[in-house]
């Protein structure tokens, strides 16, 4: 019963566990995100956005430029152009123009941030390993499977911000 007396309906009752689910999801995200980012400061004296950055430049060697690579971190344009300065500056990365287009700068780890990325990523792999790693093989599965879902439901709702 609600406190006017009326029954609470079964679609409120869904909905009332739809958000304690969203919530769940977000905090353990933000919990295990939070965690990461201060190993990462504390250890490299690097970000999570620096380090997400170097990641995606690792997996493409012949360059990404500045748009892919704000597309890719789902961030503006504005951060990257920030972070990849920083990244020049201290030699990690390199710009140079993409041939296709002289307009478009192509950036890419150095010799030296690619190493420097190595490193770090075996760490972050250990970190992730230890704050999941009570998780058994079998349930790792089925939350990788229903978290899935989940992103497919979103994508697939992502057009219909109005609907209910």
């Amino acid at each position: 019963m609600t406190r006017a007396g009326s029954p609470i309906s079964p679609h409120d009752v869904r909905t009332a566990e739809l958000l304690r689910l969203w919530l769940r999801l977000l905090g353990t995200t933000m919990t295990i995100e939070r965690e990461l980012a201060q190993r990462m400061r504390q250890r490299f004296g690097c970000s999570l956005a620096r380090f997400d950055l170097m990641a995606q430049l690792a997996k493409s060697p012949e360059g990404l430029t500045m748009g892919e690579l704000s597309r890719r971190l789902m961030v503006t344009n504005g951060n990257v152009t920030g972070l990849v300065r920083r990244l020049v500056e201290e030699g990690l990365v390199a710009r140079r123009s993409d041939p296709g287009d002289r307009r478009l700068q192509r950036v890419r780890l150095t010799e030296e941030g690619l190493a420097l990325f190595g490193r770090m990523a075996v760490v972050h792999g250990q970190w992730v390993t230890e704050l999941l790693g009570e998780l058994s093989a079998e349930e790792r599965r089925s939350l990788s499977a229903l978290l899935a879902r989940v992103k497919a439901a979103g994508v697939r709702g992502a057009g219909d911000h109005g609907s209910s």
